[in-house]
Order: C-alpha cells, then structure tokens, then sequence
C-alpha cells in the first residue's frame, strides 16, 4: 500500500527556518513535489524534483531562493528546506509523487499519490 507520510511542520516567527520531510513507500517514484494550500485558495505546487540521475528542480517564484527541495533515494525520504519563512508561506504542506514520467513536469491532477499533510504556521 502507498503510504506518504509528511513530518516536520509547525510554527515559527517570520524569518524562521523548518524542514519537511516526506517518507514514501511501496514504490519508486519519477517525480515528487511539495504542494500547499492556505485557508480558501487552491492548491498550489511550490517545489518538485525529477528523481532520476537529472534530479532536476523547479520551484514557485514566490519561494525560488528561499526553498530547497531534495531527495534521498536511498531512505525514500523527500525533504522540503524552507527558510526566511513570511507570513504567507502559512498553509498546509502536502507531499505528492508520482511513479511514471509523463515528459514534462506533470500537472496537480496527474500526481498519483498524496500525504495527508503537514501544518505551517508563519507569525510575523
């Protein structure tokens, strides 16, 4: 059985640091991204990584620089490293992947599998 299992969040003050990490099980996967979701906006993706030899990234705007998405292939483990943390990265985190390569960096809706999230808490 799949399992995404995310751990890491919490609150801290503006300009803090915390780290996500995400422990997947059952298969190998081709892509894995972070997502979050404030209070009535929509699901937003914020980092993803190919887990292939290319480990290729991409992140938002709104976090390019502050984010860093990585894998560890070995334990499984996705890792979200987020510093100078702002009042609007407040949200729930969810970690998806998926296990095929669609050619292009997939959309929301063709990620297989998702955790059940994990809260950030920004104060200023």
């Amino acid at each position: 059985q799949v399992q995404l299992v995310e751990s890491g969040g919490g609150s801290v003050q503006a300009g803090g640091s915390l780290r996500l990490s995400c422990a997947a099980s059952a298969y190998t996967y081709y892509t894995m991204a972070w997502f979050r979701q404030a209070p009535g906006k929509e699901r937003e993706e914020v980092a993803a990584i190919f887990t292939s030899n290319s480990r290729s990234t991409r992140y938002a705007d709104s976090v390019s620089g502050r984010f860093t998405i990585s894998r560890d292939n070995a334990e499984n483990t996705l890792y979200l490293q987020m510093n100078s943390l702002k009042p609007e990265d407040t949200g729930i985190y969810y970690c998806a992947a998926r296990r095929s390569y669609v050619g292009r960096w997939p959309w929301r809706s063709e990620y297989e599998y998702w955790g059940q999230g994990t809260q950030v808490t920004v104060s200023s």
